[in-house]
């Protein structure tokens, strides 16, 4: 059984009657030798498919559970919140997959949907979050529920507080934001048990853009940095309130470039950030360090700061 308890010392996850702290990273793929060998014990995930039952198994197999995705529409992508019929269907396609799962030891807890606030004007998509987290509970009482939301907004908070209750807790998304979520729950008198579902580099949408519009991708030393003070600074100051995080993407993922969130390269080469986790969750550096980029250069000049626009404010994440 995994519960949230909330003990003299704060809150604490506990797994199998006894405590359990998440060294956490998103997999949408089997790469556990490599997760483990640094460190990792859980993986987060965004949907179910025809591969889950056997990433499920492999990660029993290495000791790793997992905090399983549950793929809810979002409403940006064209779903209609106000279709009972098509909300009925979610619903009813949902629980086929808590059925299939529920009972698979590795299974740590459900997340039901991904940033579904993102760009949303319908806030009866938290009801039908809520009838899923009913739902579950009723099917499988052995796993706790979270939706995992884009950003920390209070406005959005109190939106899934009022309409999904029956959600066990709440998880947030934040990548240049994060460096700002202590001071934003303190403003907003947050007091409840919460997770980080996904956080690393400093977002696309977050950074300066050249001349033309593309905006300026961190070098891989510079990202490292940014793991390493966002989990020693951020992220282990909000604990035990933060009952567990992880971290965006262990694997390659092509978004606005093939580089800008994996930690790993297309043909497989780990990054510095993968020493940084490494040192993040034990303590310790491997003793072959990645190379670290100490300057470059374009056209002589020691930045691109010629080819800037003003970084925009959006806050996806």
């Amino acid at each position: 059984m995994v519960e949230i308890k909330n003990t003299p010392d704060g809150y604490q996850l506990w797994r199998g009657n006894q405590p359990y702290r998440i060294l956490g990273a998103g997999m949408g793929h089997d790469d556990f030798e490599s997760f483990i060998a640094n460190g990792g014990n859980s993986i987060r995930t965004w949907t179910t498919g025809q591969d889950t039952r056997a990433l499920l198994d492999s990660a029993l197999a290495h000791d790793v559970t997992v905090a399983l995705g549950l793929a809810i529409v979002p409403e940006r992508h064209g779903f209609d919140y106000d279709d009972s019929d098509a909300v009925t269907a979610q619903l009813l396609a949902v629980r086929e997959e808590v059925l299939k799962y529920r009972d698979h030891p590795a299974l740590l807890f459900w997340i039901i949907g991904n940033e579904l606030n993102h760009s949303y004007t319908n806030p009866a998509v938290f009801d039908a979050v809520n009838d899923i987290a009913k739902m579950i509970q009723e099917l499988d009482p052995n796993h706790p529920t979270t939706t995992a939301l884009a950003g920390f907004k209070d406005e959005v908070l109190a939106e899934v507080r009022a309409r999904a209750p029956e959600l066990d807790f709440f998880s947030f998304q934040a990548y240049g934001t994060l460096f700002g979520l202590a001071e934003r729950i303190a403003a907003a008198g947050f007091t409840d048990p919460f997770m980080v579902t996904e956080w690393g580099s400093i977002g696309y949408w977050e950074m300066e853009k050249t001349g033309w519009g593309a905006p300026v991708e961190l070098t891989s030393s510079e990202k490292a940095d940014v793991f390493l003070r966002a989990y020693q600074t951020v992220l282990r100051s909000l604990e035990p309130q933060l009952i567990g995080s992880y971290v965006f993407f262990w694997g390659q993922k092509q978004e606005r470039t093939p580089t800008w969130f994996g930690l790993f390269t297309e043909s497989g080469e780990s990054t510095e950030a993968v020493d940084v986790m490494r040192y993040n969750w034990t303590g310790s550096w491997p003793e072959n360090r990645s190379p670290r980029v100490v300057s470059m250069t374009l056209d002589g000049q020691a930045s691109v700061t010629r080819l800037m626009c003003p970084v925009g404010d959006g806050d996806i994440g």
